[in-house]
Order: C-alpha cells, then sequence, then structure tokens
C-alpha cells in the first residue's frame, strides 16, 4: 500500500476521540510460558524500570482504555498482571488451556470481545518496543472488513487489527497457529501499514534479546 492511501485511511477516524475509537480495542496476550526465556518473562525488568508487561501495557493505555488482557492463573498468581488499573474498561480473562499455544488463548480471547467492538487489534504482551503512535494509527486505520499489518523496512510485524468479519475465524485458532491462516486466507482484504517503528519487529523471547536492548539503550 502506498503511503498515500495510509493517509486516506488514517485521516477518516480523526474524528474519534483521543483514547481511541469506542467501537474498537486491544486484545493483550499474555498467558505464554517463556520457555525460551528461562523464568517469567513478562516480569523482567526493562532499561525504564519497567517490566515487560507494564511497559507494553503502558504503551496501550495511552491510546484506548478498551482493552482485553488475556492471562493464565499461575501468571496472575505471581503478579505480572498487578499493574492492570483497578477500574476501568481493562478486563483480565485467564484461559484454562493457554498451555495448547497462542491460538488457544487468541480464540479463547476473541469471544470475550464486546459485541459493539467492529475491529480489535491483537498485541503481544512481550513486545514492549511498539510505539503507542504506531497502536492509535493501526486503531485509526482499522475497520471490520479489513486487515491491517503494519510494515517497517519491507517486514510485515506485530500487531495486527482484524476486522469484525474475521472474528469467527479467529475463535477457531489453535495450537500456535494465531491468524497466520486467516492471512493467508483472505491476502484481498489485508493492507499494509508502512511505519517507521521497529519495534513492530522486536519481541522479548530470549534474555540474550533483553541484555542487547539494555545495551543499546544505556
Amino acid at each position: 500500500m502506498e503511503h498515500s492511501e495510509h493517509n486516506q485511511h488514517g485521516d477518516h477516524h480523526e474524528g474519534s476521540h483521543n483514547r481511541g475509537d469506542h467501537h474498537c480495542g486491544v486484545l493483550l496476550l499474555a498467558a505464554g510460558f517463556s520457555r525460551r526465556f528461562g523464568g517469567v518473562k513478562l516480569k523482567a525488568l526493562l532499561p525504564d524500570g519497567l517490566t515487560i508487561f507494564q511497559k507494553t501495557l503502558k504503551n496501550i493505555l495511552l491510546v484506548t482504555d478498551n482493552v482485553i488482557v488475556v492471562g493464565r492463573k499461575e501468571l496472575k498468581e505471581d503478579g505480572v498482571y498487578d499493574s492492570l488499573p483497578a477500574s476501568g474498561k481493562q478486563t483480565l480473562v485467564l484461559c484454562e488451556d493457554a498451555e495448547a499455544g497462542m491460538g488457544q488463548s487468541l480464540a479463547f480471547g476473541i469471544q470475550q470481545v464486546p459485541e459493539h467492538w467492529q475491529s480489535v487489534l491483537i498485541c503481544l504482551a512481550d513486545m514492549p518496543l511498539v510505539q503507542a503512535s504506531t497502536l492509535r494509527e493501526l486503531i485509526q486505520g482499522s475497520g471490520p472488513d479489513r486487515i491491517l499489518i503494519p510494515v517497517f523496512d519491507q517486514q510485515r510485524g506485530q500487531p495486527v487489527s482484524f476486522g469484525r468479519d474475521f472474528f469467527n475465524e479467529l475463535a477457531q485458532s489453535h495450537g500456535d497457529n494465531g491468524g497466520r491462516h486467516i492471512i493467508r486466507d483472505h491476502g484481498h482484504r489485508v493492507l499494509e501499514w508502512p511505519t517507521r517503528d521497529r519495534g513492530i519487529l522486536i519481541d522479548i523471547d530470549t534474555p540474550e534479546t533483553l541484555a542487547a536492548l539494555t545495551r543499546t539503550t544505556a
């Protein structure tokens, strides 16, 4: 998609209030098992003193209050989600079979989405470097009939926005598939959204990734 088309879609939603459109929201997947990290990854500290989960959530809340966090019981007991506001529109739902893979958490989460949401931005809790401005653009460019994917340096990244037209298929996700099969099957409904935000490509999966991040921001 050319940059001019990008601007056209972004301007369409400029009338929305500053904290995101009432008719869309974020599904934050935060139920992973951190097998490659070797510990509770989402509690690991970033250079600014926030945990990975706290930083990701903070960026999202700068843009919208409509947030559903998909977690699991063990991480809740470990205090991972303690930074969630005590009141507001944010919701924590616990996926009992998260061990089956990210697709299972996604399927469970999409079933919790309110009926008035016309699109959902699926964010990963281990990607704290995605800028709030990027999240805002993706929400503003979203729609019920489209899949919106951010692109940096010709590489597709995360998060991805899915319109309501695809919710039923998302609810059938399983294993580690996530929404990749839906993107593949509906290529004609996919819009690539150019961005200068390299954070869309960076997930913190290993201690080495976190250490490298710490060195570059020191």
